[in-house]
Formats: C-alpha cells, structure tokens, sequence
C-alpha cells in the first residue's frame, strides 16, 4: 500500500510512523520543515486542561492515548536515542468551582482524582502561594516534552525509510471523478491512491469541506528558567498552566485567539501569562522570561477532532481539528485513522469523528 500525507506535525508524523512500521510506502509532505506549527508550540501535557468538560469522544482518544505514550516514549529512546521525556508530574487544578461535576466524570471514567482541602494542596505543590483553599489532584498525569518527542519521530521516519518532502506548499488536492489521485505541489504533482490531510490549521485550506469547521486559533506561550525541582506539579487555573520540566525550564500557557493566520507574539499576552503564573507560582516572579512564542491550533466544533474517509472522495482520509488536546489525542487518533487504512478493527468507535457532507 502507498500513502501520502499532507502535513508533517505530531498527527502526520504519528500517521506516518504507525503505517511504516507496517510496511506501508509512506510520502509525508509539508510546507515548511517537519513538527514546526502546533505540534511544537504546544506544552504536552497528556490530559485535557478540565477534562470533564469535554465530549467522551475526546475522552476515549486521551484515554487511549494515555495508557500508550509511556511506552511509546521508551521506545522511541530506545530505537533513536531521543529521550521524549515521558514523566508522570500530576495535574494540579486550582479552580475547583466545578469539583462535583469533574469527581463524578472521574468515577465514571475511572479516572483518579481527589479533592484537596487547605494544607493538604500545599503539601501536594509546596511551589503555591499560600491562598489556595482546595484544589483537584490528578495524580496519574503525565507529561511530554513534544519538541523531543517530535525529534525522536523524525529521526524514527528516517530509519524507516519514510520519503520526507519539507518546504513544499501543496497547493490543492488532485481529484478525478469520485477518488483521489494525488495533490499538487509549488514544485510538482506527487501521485498516491491515498490521501491523509493531516495539515492541521492549514486543512481548511486545502480541503473545501472543511473550511467551516477548522479554524486557525492562536496559542501564546512563555517559559522561565529556574532550579530544577522549584515546582515539580503541572498546576492550572483559570484556563493557564506551568508546566516543570526536568531541566529547570517552566512553561506557562496559553492564551486562546481567533486572530486568523497571525502568529504574532504581542506584550499584552505575555504579561497577562506573567501575572498569572506569578499568581499559581509566586517564586516565578523572580525570574525572568526566557522564551516567548506562539502556534496557530485547528479549532473545531467542542475540539473533536475529524478522522476517517471522506464519504464521498475514495481514498481521501483526513486527520485534523484537534483543538487543544492534539498531543494528548495524537497516538490514539493515529492508531485509528491507521485501523481504517489498513482494514483493522479499530480501537475505539470511529462514527463520532466521521466527515458529514
């Protein structure tokens, strides 16, 4: 079987990775140099930020996705020695307005979470100011460092011979009657009886169908350097996170902006990100900011991602529109999109991701 997939961030690279492994002939095209967009601008927590809020059809790819990346991480180590820093930190959530309604969704998902009443969320992150009453623990969340995890799959792709196209724009999709037969470059035509459009923001470009329903939003981010092991928790609240890494560096995100294709970084986001860490983490206002960036995500209707083959163009899959939860969706959305390529039972219901014209 060939394939040939359009876009080479975490859900391409992943698709990629999956079907090589299997023997598949596999092209990966995109338009600027592997793992750049959102793969890399993200801060690779592998949860949802309030994950009872979410439709269980994002709940079941986390999930999923959740029980594989440690040893997904191990072997990736193992067969490139890029370490993706797989580590379990726990999730810290401050704001517990909701706590009910996410204990319920964590005993019906059978997911670990407990309530933490004054002293005890300050034994829990010993890094918090001192004002916070009680605080949701999700202990059994881990975290991911995704520039590396995307380095080990590059470096993956390679050593199985994966035909890695970058800094070639595909400028449309190559239709003849109802099947696809390949795309257009800026430099040529590459040819292939199946598609997979994983190009992310980008998609609604490239693929009429979905111009409605992915939208480019913007995510701002900033990182600290400080000792490592200041703060050793992911912790969030009020929509913003710090993320500890184990070299000291600490991430703190993001902001949330329908701005288009803008990925320009503005002072406004960077102080607001400021005032809000320093708010979680008060020994964050010692320390400078090191980095500032931002990534364009591909929004969607409540951030379930579209998998599968388009209904009415054989051969065109799409894997796109993952929001904010990308990283933590990633391996099980291209575990599935992969099920359907090669005629396997697929590991979780794929109707709720289908393209309906």
């Amino acid at each position: 079987m060939d394939c040939l997939i359009v876009g080479g961030g975490l859900i391409g690279m992943l698709c990629a990775h999956g079907l090589a492994r299997e023997g598949a002939m596999v092209r990966l095209v995109d338009k600027g140099p592997l793992g750049r967009e959102a793969s890399w601008a993200g801060g690779g927590i592998l949860s949802p930020l309030y994950p009872w809020r979410y439709d269980s059809a994002v709940t079941a790819l986390a999930c999923w996705s959740q029980q594989h990346y440690a040893d997904f991480s191990r072997q990736l180590l193992d067969k490139t020695g890029v370490d993706p820093e797989w580590e379990r930190s726990g999730l810290l959530i401050l704001d517990g307005d909701e706590s009910a309604e996410a204990l319920q969704w964590a005993r019906k998902s059978n997911v670990v979470m407990e309530k933490l009443i004054a002293d005890a969320v300050l034994t829990c992150e010993p890094a918090l100011g001192s004002r916070w009453l009680s605080a949701l623990w999700m202990p059994g969340v881990a975290q991911l460092r995704n520039p590396r995890l995307l380095r080990a799959l590059k470096q993956s792709l390679l050593q199985h011979e994966v035909d890695i196209i970058e800094h070639t724009p595909v400028k449309r999709l190559m239709v003849t009657g109802n099947r696809v037969t390949g795309v257009e470059t800026a430099t040529g035509r590459l040819m292939a009886d199946r598609v997979v459009l994983a190009a992310g923001a980008w998609s609604g470009t490239l693929f009429p169908a979905l111009q409605q329903r992915i939208e480019p939003v913007q995510g701002q981010m900033i990182a600290f350097r400080v000792p490592p092991g200041l703060l050793s928790r992911v912790v969030l609240n009020n929509g913003n996170y710090v993320i500890p890494r184990r070299d000291g560096l600490v991430l703190v995100g993001s902001t949330v902006e329908y701005r288009g294709f803008d990925k320009e970084t503005t002072a406004e986001a960077r102080e607001q990100l400021q005032v809000e860490a320093w708010r979680m983490i008060p020994a964050l206002a010692a320390c400078s900011v090191e980095y500032h960036w931002a990534g364009l995500r591909p929004g969607s209707s409540a951030g379930v991602p579209y998998i599968g083959e388009h209904p009415q163009i054989r051969g065109l899959f799409v894997n796109t529109g993952h929001f904010r939860n990308g990283v933590v969706t990633g391996l099980a959305s291209a575990q599935l999109l992969n099920d359907m390529l090669l005629g396997r039972k697929p590991i979780v219901i794929p109707e709720p991701y289908a393209i309906l014209e």
